[in-house]
């Protein structure tokens, strides 16, 4: 039985999930076709890094499927010119992906989104999962025009949705339901009812 290499599953993945399913940007195809993901997953997953699934990491984060992850860089319309903040883990695929493709990239964990602060305003904020609100504190990150590119956690469903940034507030809308890790970090403060 002939093995299949990690080159022929990262083929596969971009001819057979992500073209398939409208993916069609260039510089995503080409950077998700030649960046490794079997080196960004716990050796117990190697094998099985490019199906079309999230993946568990060790340090509690998730590395989301790989067609959820192609369709929310594409709509983010990424523009060399971007001053880019990800909320994802630093050094991770996203990271890998986007860096070089953006005129700046900050990282910050989900949970530590307030160290971006020093590098604000950002033209492009890409959240690698799902939240269920933004803080107004977070949106100052953005600059007034800026785009947004996230998860969104409606009850059981997940959903990537895109918006733009006016006068600190945005309004993102949902574009395709898609499995994406919800980030505990952007959950929805309870509120008391009676």
């Amino acid at each position: 039985m002939e093995s299949v290499s990690f080159e022929d599953m990262r083929r596969a993945m971009v001819d057979s999930q992500l073209r398939t399913n409208g993916v069609t940007e260039a510089w995503i195809l080409g950077a998700m076709g030649s960046l490794p993901r079997e080196d960004h997953v716990p050796a117990s997953h190697r094998a099985t890094s490019y199906m079309d699934r999230a993946i568990a990491l060790e340090d509690g984060s998730v590395l989301n499927p790989p067609l959820s992850t192609a369709l929310l860089l594409q709509a983010a319309e990424v523009k060399p010119s971007d001053k880019t903040l990800l909320i994802g883990t630093p050094g991770g695929y996203v990271a890998g992906l986007l860096q070089g493709h953006v005129a700046q990239l900050t990282c910050a964990a989900p949970a530590d989104w307030a160290a971006a602060q020093k590098d604000a305003p950002f033209d492009l904020i890409v959240i690698d999962g799902a939240v269920e609100e933004l803080p107004d504190a977070f949106l100052a990150l953005a600059r007034d025009g800026a785009r947004i590119v996230s998860g969104v956690s409606e009850g059981p469903v997940t959903r990537l949705a895109t918006g733009v940034v006016l006068a600190g507030k945005v309004a993102l809308k949902s574009f395709i339901d898609s499995e994406i890790a919800p980030l505990a970090a952007f959950a929805r403060k309870p509120e008391f009812v009676f």
